[in-house]
């Protein structure tokens, strides 16, 4: 990647704690991108990225509560994660 390309991040990006698991929510996009990459980060640096980008910040922040609302927050956790 180009050492010069700037990322923007999200004021939306938060630390998302729930049944003693905490995530950190990334919202970011190159500063002359108008799509925003939604990430996630387990507590040991274990990494999710959507393959979907999204048209606004807000909805990314929508999909990632959806998730966590549906499946709980411990799909995050790259560890107990099971491959389909």
């Amino acid at each position: 990647m180009d050492d010069d390309y700037e990322l923007v991040y999200s004021p939306l990006c938060r630390r998302i704690r729930r049944n003693r698991t905490t995530i950190q929510v990334h919202i970011y996009r190159g500063k002359d991108d108008s799509n925003w990459i939604l990430e996630v980060e387990d507590e040991k640096g274990g990494s999710t990225v959507w393959d979907e980008q999204f048209a606004t910040d807000a909805a990314a922040l929508d999909d990632v509560m959806s998730v966590i609302e549906k499946e709980g927050i411990e799909t995050f956790i790259v560890e107990d994660r099971k491959l389909h």
